[in-house]
């Protein structure tokens, strides 16, 4: 698979009608040197001598690029309020896994929030998936201030297995039931380990010791690509015919309203809309309600 040649491709992405405008937005900044960044449940930027007017401009090029869906993230006063409360998920995985010295892989990484709060444990490498203009825009426009050294690719789960290298560790968060065939996508991330190699990963679940899983006949909360939602039993024999070796469960989570909520920074629906209003065990189609399990798999 020849990767720089859907670089250039995907780079052309930057220049469509939609996302020109936020990509003139970021390019329109100003220059700022005297830059604080603080790592913590907030990535939160300081800037000395920061005028009213810069912020205010600051301001509008980040609500320009709405919906911002992981943070929180400050700039000065300026607070992202995301929807999802993301440090809730980064600061239950963190006990599970050591970064430093490791090249890292974060898949679907959004807008880069997590591969943020991974440069605390000094990995020797952070490399970010997603196909994502909006998304790689949010990233551009936050390290415009943070000035890290990490990598963004326009690519998906499934270049992982044809990069010019492999990873320590790999992060999947939240993808897994978007893809129609679990089972490939797992092969894919297997393939993209080092030996010893570590996958950090969490999807929708079901309750039951039997090895099954549910399929959404249309949507599941709303979301019409869900393909497979497992029980515990069914992931780990999704992970193991991928071929892992060891799969441990670091968690189970239902997801609360505390940690994904609507804010204003948010433009379309969230979790409050997908629960059936009449009964919270159910999402709005009659399935069970969003629960997640965390897991580590190692090759």
């Amino acid at each position: 698979m020849d990767l720089e040649l859907l670089r250039k491709e995907r780079a052309k992405w930057l220049s469509w009608k939609n996302i020109k405008p936020y990509q003139d937005a970021i390019k329109a900044l100003p220059d700022f040197d005297d830059i604080k960044v603080s790592i913590g449940d907030t990535i939160q930027v300081d800037i000395a001598n920061l005028s009213k007017e810069k912020l205010n401009q600051i301001q509008d090029c980040a609500m320009l690029m709405l919906p911002w869906r992981k943070g929180p993230f400050g700039i000065n006063e300026l607070f992202i309020d995301a929807e999802w409360k993301s440090y809730m998920k980064y600061n239950l995985l963190e006990p599970h896994f050591n970064l430093t010295d490791k090249i890292v892989g974060d898949i679907g990484c959004n807008n880069g929030y997590y591969l943020f709060r991974m440069m605390a444990q000094n990995p020797k490498k952070l490399i970010g998936f997603d196909p994502s203009a909006i998304y790689y825009s949010q990233f551009m426009f936050i390290d415009k201030f943070v000035k890290s050294d990490i990598v963004y690719e326009l690519l998906g789960v499934e270049h992982v297995e044809f990069y010019e290298h492999k990873f320590d560790v790999l992060f999947c968060l939240g993808v897994l039931y978007h893809r129609s065939d679990p089972v490939a996508m797992l092969k894919s991330l297997y393939k993209g380990l080092n030996k010893g190699g570590e996958l950090i990963l969490d999807t929708f679940m079901i309750d039951g010791e039997d090895e099954v899983c549910l399929t959404p006949k249309d949507r599941y909360s709303k979301i019409p690509n869900i393909y497979f939602i497992p029980t515990v039993n069914a992931l780990k024999n999704w992970c193991y015919r991928a071929g892992f070796d060891e799969v441990e469960v670091l968690a189970i989570k239902k997801t609360e309203l505390e940690e994904q909520r609507k804010t204003i920074w948010v433009n379309t629906q969230s979790l409050e809309d997908f629960i059936d209003p009449d009964d919270e065990s159910k999402t709005v189609e009659g399935y069970p309600a969003p629960k997640r399990v965390y897991i580590k798999a190692k090759k």
